[in-house]
């Protein structure tokens, strides 16, 4: 039986090459050309002053809460519905993640929310744009403002994703990326930091190199001031990169093109997807179906019955809340309600309609069985 998987990346000759030119001759003095050469290209692209690449995301996360200051004890306010690498940093640090319900059509974080959650103890705001959707960035800015909070972009799925003009990732005080195996663009496993400030940049930096920092008027070899961490992206990783973000506007389209598909497919089914708000941009990572709470769809039972017909569907995130190690909030209504109904669909670069249509009726049949 033919399989479609939910994603994959899309590996051509430009990688390959850039890859075999890693692995022969990016040792020693060159053993960071590409990461350099990655690092810069994906700033430019974004519209960013400086960056900082990672070996994964939440290593980015981790690194950008540090140099924005976050310490133990300190109130991160994030979305209910995410991946818990947006929070699992917050823990590292021992700040405390308050989490806060979504909107109903975008399922990204709810400003209004946020406002009601801040306390003396809150320094930071969180916004993950989820599955590519776009957040209410100018509201959240104006809250940080006016409560002088740090804004952290989590726009891990946000590739291709633009608020009035501007790429997400790029508005906060720093934005953070994931290039895992899954997302519109890969390294395999990676990430980036992007600042339009050089100060936190460079603490990132310090922070990323074990506490090394070639400024300090008493640094020599193998000497450090305090101590880091390592989150480094291999050349060999940001090879792959500099291919994927050459092809960025071809893979980026592409996802709207799958999206699109899906859009008429699903056109007059009791369904609602990801939605595009005026003066945004979505770079539908991943196409996201809600059925409609009257239909009363048993989503294991949907699971089992799209794995019978060899369609790898995605659970929608589920309520950081609702974890064992946190404590329960079903107050944020809108969290739990999009869990219970909702379900991710394939999109990978090299989907065709026919693919999208075997998808769209499958959910159908289900739907009316």
């Amino acid at each position: 039986m033919r399989k479609i998987p939910i994603n994959q990346p899309s590996i051509t000759e430009l990688e390959i090459k850039y890859v075999n030119d890693a692995v022969s001759n990016g040792w020693g003095e060159k053993c960071y050309d590409y990461i350099n050469k990655f690092e810069n290209l994906f700033k430019e692209h974004l519209g960013s002053k400086y960056s900082n690449a990672t070996s994964s995301c939440t290593g980015a996360i981790h690194l950008a809460l540090l140099a924005l200051g976050i310490k133990e004890g300190d109130e991160v306010i994030l979305p209910e519905i995410t991946w818990i690498a947006s929070v699992e940093p917050v823990l590292y640090i021992g700040a405390k993640p308050v989490f806060v319900d979504v909107l109903e059509d975008t399922w990204c974080i709810d400003p209004k929310a946020i406002e009601k959650a801040i306390t003396k103890k809150t320094k930071a705001i969180i916004p993950v744009h989820i599955y590519g959707s776009v957040c209410e960035m100018d509201e959240i800015m104006n809250i940080a403002k006016k409560n002088d909070l740090k804004v952290l972009e989590d726009a891990a799925e946000g590739i291709g994703s633009e608020y009035k003009g501007k790429k997400v990732g790029s508005i906060g005080d720093a934005g953070v990326f994931s290039f895992h195996g899954t997302k519109t663009i890969t390294t395999g496993e990676g990430g980036i930091v992007v600042s339009n400030s050089l100060d936190l940049i460079k603490k990132i930096k310090v922070l990323n190199d074990h506490g090394r920092n070639a400024e300090d008027p008493d640094h020599k070899p193998y000497w450090m001031r305090n101590y880091g961490y390592k989150y480094k992206i291999s050349n060999i990783q940001a090879a792959i990169g500099c291919a994927q973000i050459e092809r960025i506007d071809e893979l980026i389209n592409k996802k709207r093109k799958i999206f699109n598909w899906y859009k008429e497919l699903f056109e007059f089914s009791p369904v609602k997807i990801n939605i595009e708000k005026e003066n945004t941009k979505n770079g539908y990572w991943l196409p996201t179906l809600i059925f409609d709470e009257d239909l009363k769809v048993n989503i294991d039972e949907f699971f089992k019955y799209g794995k019978s017909k060899g369609v790898d569907f995605r659970p929608f995130f589920v309520p950081l809340s609702s974890l064992p190690f946190f404590e329960k909030n079903k107050s944020n209504v809108n969290s739990y309600k999009l869990f219970e109904n909702g379900i991710n669909l394939p999109s990978f670069h090299d989907m065709t309609y026919d693919d999208c249509k075997e998808v769209a009726e499958i959910i159908i049949s289900f739907i009316k069985r």
